[in-house]
């Protein structure tokens, strides 16, 4: 960390806390992830290297699949403009991207236990919608499922998330599935101050960035 309020992290810092934090928690023992959902930008390389930790030997890979998310005042170049006014009136979040339910690439929710992956808690919103929304696809595929199969119990799916830091402060937003804290299935590799957190895919100049994480 420099001498300015801002946490600068870098990439080794990065991928030991992401170690550390699988084996403390055994996540891909005891929750084993079917699936991991990165929520861009900032939850895309967590992802990929907490899937090497999770990933259980002689298993095929974990499948990463991506959602963009966007803060009302983050929001540019996004021509839906009565999308753009209802997040910011309603002071919430906006898809950029999402999963997709048809073909050629079928996103099957029902029954998996699936990790939505992000860098920081912050205000804990995107998060929260993240969760809201993915509730709501899994309700409609459950609905399908007991169309297409009747009499036969509907599999349980599970949520978690992972962050790599938690920002100790109060949260704008609470998680809609209370289940997920109540059952153990949060998970933060680090508890920070609400400071800045500067993260290495953000920097422009690596080596810099990196003297800065002393």
């Amino acid at each position: 960390m420099s001498g300015d309020t801002k946490i600068y992290v870098s990439y080794n810092q990065v991928h030991e806390i992401i170690k550390k934090a699988v084996a403390k928690y055994r996540i891909g023992q005891e929750f084993q992830p079917d699936l991991i959902i990165a929520i861009g930008g900032g939850g895309f390389i967590p992802a990929r290297i907490l899937r090497t930790f999770i990933k259980r030997q002689g298993n095929k890979n974990i499948l990463i699949q991506a959602i963009g998310l966007s803060l009302y005042e983050d929001i540019h170049d996004i021509s839906d403009e009565s999308a753009v006014a209802l997040a910011k009136a309603t002071n919430q979040v906006i898809k950029t991207q999402w999963l997709s339910f048809g073909p050629p690439v079928a996103t099957t929710l029902v029954g998996k236990s699936i990790l939505i992956v992000d860098e920081v808690d912050d205000t804990r919103t995107t998060l929260s919608y993240a969760v809201q929304e993915l509730r709501k696809d899994i309700a409609e595929q459950e609905k399908k499922f007991i169309k297409e199969h009747p009499g036969k119990k509907v599999p349980e799916t599970k949520l978690g998330i992972f962050v790599l830091h938690n920002k100790k402060k109060e949260k704008k937003m609470q998680l809609p599935d209370e289940s997920i804290v109540r059952a153990g299935r949060y998970w933060a590799a680090d508890e920070t101050a609400d400071r800045w957190i500067v993260y290495p895919w953000e920097a422009i100049d690596i080596e810099e960035h990196t003297q800065k994480c002393v």
